[in-house]
């Protein structure tokens, strides 16, 4: 019940992002539970990635607020317990996230809300266009910006989970690639440039399916490198 009532205060916001819980004393009072019970609490959010104990004499814990990094943690247990391919997550986004990318399009407030965030990722995309290693995290944070800046807030969470498992995918075989001297060349980083100005263009005029189109294309040319 202790557990349950501070996850319900974290997740509403009514414990902020780096606010410390506690000391242990107040809690004891406030909860009116004994000593090992409230450990046992904080041993639970602790578990689930929502709190940091502090330890010592007056006790207490940080606060973290739920981010897409622990959906992609727990997705990742399930699949890697289940034996789950590479090839299963790059599937996934080869239909996801082109739904994001229409969803995009969709918003009414794109020009303000989307476009951007996508202009940033992409002008990081294009000033590491001889840097293969920068390239490839500049280009992964532009597809997680058009995840996050769908509007849609259950799919920016399960999208981006699976974002962030493909993009640590991508940049092992990135690393592994560039040292063995196979790493795609400037022309098809080029492209890749190309593609996303595409995609920014149609989010722009607001036709969705164009960009979804746009972004399955896209999608299918830049996965088959890794799946290689």
């Amino acid at each position: 019940m202790v557990a349950s009532l501070l996850r319900e205060r974290i997740v509403t916001g009514k414990l902020a992002d780096g606010e410390v819980i506690g000391p242990q004393d107040d809690l004891l009072t406030e909860f009116r539970v004994s000593k090992p019970t409230l450990r046992e609490a904080l041993r639970i959010l602790e578990s689930e990635g929502l709190i940091t104990v502090l330890r010592g004499n007056k006790g207490g814990a940080v606060v973290h607020t739920p981010r897409t990094e622990t959906a992609a943690q727990a997705i990742d247990l399930v699949l890697r317990s289940r034996r789950s391919a590479p090839e299963d997550v790059a599937a996934a986004l080869a239909r996801l996230e082109p739904v994001c990318a229409g969803l995009c399009a969709e918003r009414p407030d794109r020009a303000t809300g989307v476009l951007p965030a996508l202009e940033t990722a992409q002008r990081a995309v294009e000033d590491h266009l001889e840097d293969p290693l920068g390239f490839v995290r500049a280009a992964r944070d532009f597809h997680a910006q058009l995840v996050f800046t769908c509007g849609n807030a259950a799919m920016a969470v399960a999208v981006g989970a699976l974002e962030r498992l493909w993009s640590a995918a991508e940049q092992d075989w990135a690393g592994g690639a560039a040292g063995r001297g196979e790493f795609p060349g400037i022309d098809r980083r080029a492209e890749g440039v190309k593609a996303h100005r595409r995609l920014i263009k149609l989010i722009a005029a607001g036709d969705a399916a164009g960009a979804e189109r746009a972004a399955h294309r896209h999608l299918a040319a830049a996965q088959c490198h890794v799946l290689d």
